[in-house]
């Protein structure tokens, strides 16, 4: 392994610049020279490449976004367009890719190196923590951070006006920001797709909460497929119990700023792991954290097989919620 190239894929997670350093000075260190491909898949099928040194990774590990830029590329999920990226690849003399993204990334770097020969290795960057083969993703802290934060602010002005907020967060089509931002934030209710609730139920749920004397509320909501779906469920709310609410769709936001302590801790791990995964012959891999310890997982496990949430913490949110 004499040259590798780096990319980043999919939505963008605050700790992939501090993945991307980390990968690069493991690169360096090992006599192999790294190269950026800019702007995902799409760049690699127009060959964009971009040397990089210390002095391009200098000053970034606490910049969220990506410095490489990112896209989803629709051209690559073809057979021919993935052809096109390895003749450019192989042009460039580069011997593998260290791919920084989701289970979208990881299934199209698995059928690349299927078809191609070419020898990839990944790193889960998400904020939606939905990766198979890790227990964090890297950009998932910052997320439930930024979620936390706005759960914070919101509860004041909550008290202030004894009103209900739902505050919708995003992850997809999983529960893993909103379980855990809305635990940490004391949520009355915490609504995500894995433990589904009627509407019937949290009305009652609701009614019952003020009922009892409670004053104002939190409902933190996971977007799931339906993003803003919070305003239907205000609605609804209001027309069967009368209940004066408001709804703050998180959005993007959860994506920007800089990373936490712990993204850029994990994402300077595994920038590492898979750089070694390349240099070792451990190729086709994703490099994750289970209970601790660095592993790494067949990368087609990672978007074939689907990663749970902890049960403990959906018991204990249930739990938590009861009156």
């Amino acid at each position: 392994m004499k040259k590798i190239g780096i990319l980043t894929s999919g939505g963008d997670a605050p700790g992939m610049n501090a993945c991307i350093r980390s990968a690069v000075r493991t690169a360096l260190a090992a006599g192999i020279e790294p190269v950026g491909v800019l702007r995902g898949f799409s760049g690699l099928i127009r060959g964009e490449f971009t040397p990089l040194d210390r002095s391009v990774i200098c000053n970034i590990i606490h910049r969220g976004g990506t410095i490489l830029e990112t896209s989803r590329s629709a051209e690559f999920e073809t057979r021919e367009g993935r052809s096109r990226a390895a003749s450019m690849v192989r042009d460039a003399g580069i011997d593998g890719l260290v791919l920084i993204g989701g289970d979208g990334t990881f299934h199209g770097g698995t059928l690349f190196q299927e078809e191609t020969g070419i020898e990839v290795a990944g790193v889960p960057a998400t904020i939606d923590n939905d990766v198979y083969g890790t227990d964090y993703c890297v950009g998932f802290d910052s997320a439930i951070n930024c979620a936390l934060e706005a759960i914070d602010r919101i509860r004041d002005t909550a008290l202030s006006h004894e009103r209900l907020f739902f505050i919708e967060v995003m992850g997809r089509d999983t529960g893993f920001i909103a379980l855990e931002s809305g635990i940490a934030g004391g949520a009355e209710e915490v609504l995500i797709p894995e433990d589904p609730m009627s509407e019937w139920e949290l009305i009652s749920r609701l009614r019952e909460y003020f009922r009892a004397g409670k004053r104002s509320a939190i409902v933190v909501v996971a977007e799931a497929d339906n993003p803003g779906w919070s305003f239907r469920l205000s609605r609804e709310v209001h027309e069967a119990t009368g209940i004066d609410s408001r709804v703050c769709v998180l959005g993007h936001v959860q994506r920007g700023g800089s990373p936490t302590a712990r993204d850029r801790v994990l994402g300077s791990m595994l920038g590492s792991s898979a750089v070694n995964a390349l240099q070792d012959g451990s190729s086709g891999c994703v490099a994750g954290e289970l209970h601790g310890d660095e592993v790494l997982t067949p990368m087609k496990e990672t978007w074939m097989k689907k990663k749970s949430l902890d049960s403990h913490l959906v018991m204990l949110k249930n739990l938590l919620s009861e009156e």
